[in-house]
């Protein structure tokens, strides 16, 4: 049991660490621009570097596991991430950080097809749900606590600060690149990851028929499933609605109402994301009074208001308004995924595996609001997320699941539940 344990702790820590080297990009964005004058249309290319990896990665990901098991798995991944983030730490330049972000997201990658099979057997069918709501609770507080760890690093490095971890990095970073201090973070941590891997027995993982991905005939027969498609969208939309507020906020604020990056700019994408695990634990319990499918239309509609507050607002209510889009997001991930699921009898491993692809919408929403705001100014760039937004919308008008989630009508029927 203790043993069990451990490996429940080791893979809640494994959630926190792939949030923490996730979500870290939105705050050190405008740094990036700055230290190696870049355009807003070439800072696009940083997320998209980072989140293609997942559609390169998540269905090869699966068939890496069932030759090769989690450990083998989770070890390369973390090595993969150490040798991305210790070439960006050596080398910082614009054409490495491409090469790095890639890697790092591989890693990434990697890791997400692994951690929930490995969860479900360590800790037990039983308190699967349960340990998963914790994974998910570790992955937020990571989200919360990385621009906070960039703002001191920044704040504090080369200045009179003579603590040991800024004395280490005064000597490995320069004076101009503070911001590249958060890649040696990353790469002892993904290091120290392997060791205590490496050193860790792993139980073995009996893969669930819906957790098993099939690449042939299976996959081409979902691929021309029209409700496949359109769930595929749903996700690649949330993701890229998501990443393009916690990219490109942190930039809007400094562009439009002078703020400072390191400051400002990071306490922000910080409370998006606080904001955003706090809004899927309320989402957790609207989910037991209400369809689904209303709590999706209403957070959905939300998170549009939040946008036209944050982007044509006062510098107070960007402020505020940036992390609420934040907190409207909470419930999209898990409510079009489970819809999706839902929405099919069979084969739920291989269509999982195609909507985690999805993610890769992270790579290219970024993308496109930086090309745009070549063009328009990244006000109006930022506008292309009423698309993706309104995507998700329609989810709660069309979706027609198979199974819709158990509602209680009183807190009576609440209780004996």
């Amino acid at each position: 049991m203790k043993k069990d344990l451990f490996i429940v702790a080791l893979i809640i820590l494994i959630f926190f660490v792939i949030s923490f080297l996730t979500n870290i990009l939105g705050p050190i964005i405008p740094d990036i621009i700055d230290s190696f004058t870049l355009s807003i249309g070439l800072a696009g290319f940083l997320p998209f570097s980072f989140f293609v990896a997942y559609a390169v990665m998540s269905i090869p990901s699966g068939l890496l596991v069932d030759r090769f098991k989690e450990k083998k798995v989770l070890l390369a991944a973390f090595f993969i991430a150490f040798l991305g983030a210790m070439i960006f730490a050596v080398i910082p330049s614009f054409g490495v950080a491409l090469s790095s972000l890639f890697m790092i997201g591989v890693g990434m990658a990697m890791l997400q097809v692994v951690i929930n099979p490995l969860l479900r057997t360590a800790g037990g069918e039983k308190h699967f749900a349960f340990n998963s709501v914790l994974g998910q609770l570790a992955f937020g507080a990571a989200s919360f606590l990385s621009p906070m760890l960039y703002s001191y690093l920044v704040t504090n490095m080369h200045t009179d600060d003579t603590s040991f971890i800024i004395s280490i990095l005064n000597g490995l970073v320069p004076e101009n690149l503070k911001w590249v201090s958060l890649y040696w973070v990353f790469a002892i941590i993904a290091l120290v990851m392997v060791v205590v891997i490496f050193m860790v027995r792993f139980p073995t993982v009996e893969l669930k028929e819906d957790e098993k991905v099939d690449v042939g005939g299976t996959l081409k027969e979902l691929l021309a499933n029209k409700t496949v498609l359109l769930y595929f969208f749903g996700i690649f939309c949330y993701v890229g609605t998501e990443q393009g507020v916690a990219n490109w906020a942190s930039k809007f604020l400094q562009d439009y109402h002078g703020e400072n990056p390191a400051t400002t700019g990071a306490m922000v994408i910080s409370y998006f994301w606080g904001l955003l695990t706090i809004g899927c634990l309320l989402g957790l319990v609207l989910l037991k009074f209400f369809d689904s499918r209303k709590v999706l239309i209403f957070f959905t509609s939300g998170a549009i208001v939040s946008l036209l507050l944050a982007l044509f607002g006062s510098a107070a209510m960007a402020i505020v308004a940036f992390p609420l889009c934040g907190f409207f997001a909470s419930v999209m991930w898990s409510i079009i995924f489970s819809l999706a699921l839902n929405s099919l009898k069979d084969h739920h491993g291989t269509f999982s595996g195609i909507l985690c692809t999805g993610i890769a919408g992270g790579a290219v929403v970024p993308l496109i609001v930086g090309g745009l705001a070549e063009l328009l100014g990244l006000r109006f760039a930022m506008l292309f997320l009423l698309i993706t937004l309104g995507y998700i919308l329609s989810i709660g008008i069309w979706a027609k699941p198979l199974v819709t989630n158990a509602t209680v009508r009183n807190f009576k029927e609440l209780f004996r539940s």
